[in-house]
């Protein structure tokens, strides 16, 4: 089991000094990587861009993303991600999302929300054979081009793609085309049936995922905040009408034992993140690290 830290979507942007000490603090309190989204329309940092600051500052440190991958021309997309991981030593861990529906975020992608699984079920093999050094030639909704190969390649071989999302076309695309799932704003009752829904998709197209790529993005509120007033909040929306304190732990307390419930179920990685930013990351971890720290193997 594995935690990973995440940088809540909508979160300050760090400065380069702050950016590296919190990659270190990651690190020196024994937390498995450093994870930031890709969020188009709020505060924070482009996910490769801080990344790569990241890892060049703090050698050794594993790095991941939740990025989008609609609207994104699919050689620039392989060149960038290779490069990464290239430079990164082999530490960087993707997992693409669709994207949110609603709100400016959507407005941002510039894709309806309706074509996006499309150009996801398009794309993913495209990339899967860049990033394996074929020479591709390509016709299709995720774009067009002839004979294109990419270098640097990535130092993983294979390079390891995990997806997101909840919905059933998401869970049926995992099975398919994915190497693991991380999904958010789900219960562990949620996440047991995606993952069975999951394992049988991929059964039927002859493909196994290992039972160690199935994880879970997970925010936690800070000790004593009331739920209920929540419940007209964009975090209450995308509950689509569960109850937050089934979604989303309060305190350090309820942060872990709401991990625990996922891995009673089969989970084990995780992205834990603070809902709000922390007035002092390195305090914050070190909390996190004594509540939760002894669950990681």
């Amino acid at each position: 089991m594995k935690i990973r830290i995440g940088i809540s979507a909508g979160g300050e942007s760090l400065g380069p000094d702050a950016m590296a000490a919190v990659g270190a603090a990651v690190a020196e309190t024994g937390f498995d990587s450093l994870w930031l989204p890709e969020v188009l329309t709020r505060p924070g940092p482009d996910p490769l861009v801080g990344l790569a600051w990241v890892s060049g500052a703090c050698p050794g440190l594993k790095i991941g993303t939740t990025m989008l991958l609609p609207g994104r021309n699919l050689v620039r997309l392989a060149k960038a991600v290779g490069t990464l991981d290239q430079l990164s030593g082999g530490r960087f861990l993707l997992t693409f999302v669709p994207g949110l529906a609603i709100g400016g975020e959507h407005r941002a992608i510039g894709i309806p929300a309706s074509e996006r699984g499309v150009l996801m079920d398009d794309a993913l093999p495209v990339l899967k054979r860049l990033w394996a050094g074929e020479a591709v030639s390509h016709d299709g909704p995720a774009g067009t081009f002839a004979d294109v190969s990419v270098s640097p390649l990535p130092v993983q071989d294979p390079f390891d793609v995990w997806l997101g999302g909840n919905l059933p076309a998401a869970l049926e695309r995992c099975g398919r085309l994915a190497d693991g799932w991380i999904p958010a704003f789900c219960t562990p009752e949620d996440a047991a049936d995606g993952k069975a829904v999951i394992e049988g998709v991929a059964a039927r197209h002859g493909r196994t995922i290992s039972p160690e790529h199935f994880g879970v993005s997970l925010a936690y509120a800070p000790e004593g905040t009331d739920l209920d007033r929540l419940a007209s909040s964009p975090l209450a929306r995308r509950a689509r009408g569960r109850p937050l304190e089934r979604i989303l732990p309060v305190g350090l307390t309820g942060l872990r034992a709401m991990l625990e419930r996922f891995l009673a179920v089969g989970f084990s990685k995780f992205i834990v993140r603070p809902m709000a930013p922390p007035t002092e990351w390195r305090a914050e971890l070190d909390h996190l690290a004594g509540a939760v720290g002894s669950l990681q193997t």
